[in-house]
């Protein structure tokens, strides 16, 4: 293996959420690991100049292909077409795309990360161009595909039911915990001062207000914490577009409108600060092809109250207070022996810091390169030249 090609023509920096920091850190971490082996990142032009600016090591470089990506009917087709001709006239023996989708014909072995299947468990969460693309790419490529990377086991199982590849093909590799933590934290005075917060207890999502994330749920549950919980505000940071009216009303009818405090989208300072204060975080997501807001909250120490639901339990072990996400009272139920038990809280801090350590990205690049070979020992299936 002397060259590899990385498929990120989905990266619209800003706008894919994990996934980036799944490219930027795996890519890193790869070309860090193999110094012998040059890895190229074929990228549209959204993306092409900040992963120039990333300090990846010196065999990893990045090709830029003349592709709006963040115009996805144009990224389909350039995926089709343009990137298996780059990838030949640049040489590589292997191309991996990190987006889930992946074009069927190439030449030589090919692996597909498939990060989630949310489009087929929660189809309004897509605009229907965007679905019927999904449906239509998805699969085939992951069936061409040498080999299948999926994120976790959860994911694996939905590869083999819902796009029948053979189990055998699929390998399960974990990331790494995802943000840098360079930003100096914001004070926690301003903070509180500035968002509202009072001088209470914080409970802290960090989540976009999407179908699947079950933030109504979640509010619903805060509301029902009841007598001696009054001090608490629910922090809900990510963005929420449309959702953020919608939201806040649904607090105001469970008579907890001020004391839930919707962020939108906050900076790496601010969020670094939520994570200093907060008191325990809550991530009551339904489905998750991997989860990395829970890594970074068990990294920072903060005590946590997860969805038992798809890969959750995965990453979060015992390092969790596990509720049933369809029920509001056992999400009440966790966040007040997390909020109450302070002895309870601290062994989940504790528990989660030695957890995350073991998700690192030198581990997923190790795992990554290991399927390579794979691929290459078994040769190209579905491959053309």
């Amino acid at each position: 293996m002397r060259h590899v090609g990385l498929n990120l023509l989905y990266l619209v920096p800003g706008e894919v959420g994990g996934s980036e920091i799944y490219a930027r850190r795996l890519i890193a971490a790869l070309a860090a690991e193999r110094p012998d082996v040059r890895f190229t990142a074929f990228a549209g032009r959204e993306a092409a100049p900040s992963l120039r600016d990333e300090g990846w090591p010196p065999n990893a470089v990045v090709h830029e292909l003349p592709v709006n990506a963040a115009v996805k009917p144009v990224r389909a087709a350039a995926e089709l077409t343009l990137l298996p001709a780059a990838a030949a006239r640049a040489g590589v023996d292997l191309l991996h795309s990190l987006g889930t989708t992946s074009p069927p014909l190439t030449r030589g072995a090919s692996v597909v990360t498939v990060l989630d299947l949310i489009y087929e468990h929660y189809p309004d969460t897509f605009p229907t161009a965007a679905r019927l693309g999904l449906k239509a790419l998805v699969g085939p490529g992951a069936r061409a595909a040498t080999r299948v990377i999926a994120i976790s086991k959860a994911v694996k199982a939905d590869v083999v039911e819902r796009l029948r590849v053979p189990a055998g093909h699929v390998d399960v590799v974990y990331l790494g915990f995802g943000m840098r933590r360079e930003a100096r934290p914001t004070a926690e005075a301003a903070l509180r001062a500035r968002l509202g917060l009072g001088g209470g207890r914080v409970v802290l999502c960090v989540s976009a207000a999407l179908v699947h994330k079950n933030l109504d749920r979640l509010i619903d549950a805060f509301s029902q914490l009841g007598s001696g919980f009054e001090d608490c505000r629910l922090v809900l940071a990510g963005h929420a577009g449309r959702e953020q009216a919608r939201l806040a009303e649904l607090a105001a009818s469970r008579g907890v409108g001020e004391r839930v405090v919707l962020t939108g989208w906050i900076d790496a300072a601010d969020l670094e600060g939520l994570y200093a204060l907060a008191a325990c975080c809550a991530y009551p997501s339904l489905h998750e092809g991997f989860g990395l807001p829970v890594l970074e909250a068990m990294v920072r120490g903060v005590p946590l109250a997860c969805s038992d639901a798809t890969a959750l339990p995965e990453v979060a072990g015992d390092a969790a207070e596990l509720f049933d996400p369809l029920d509001t009272s056992a999400i009440a139920g966790a966040l007040q022996r997390l909020l109450v038990d302070a002895d309870h809280a601290a062994r989940l801090s504790e528990r989660g810091r030695q957890r995350a350590a073991t998700f690192t990205w030198e581990r997923c690049a190790r795992d990554t390169l290991a399927t390579y070979q794979r691929a290459l020992s078994t040769g190209s299936r579905g491959s053309v030249g």
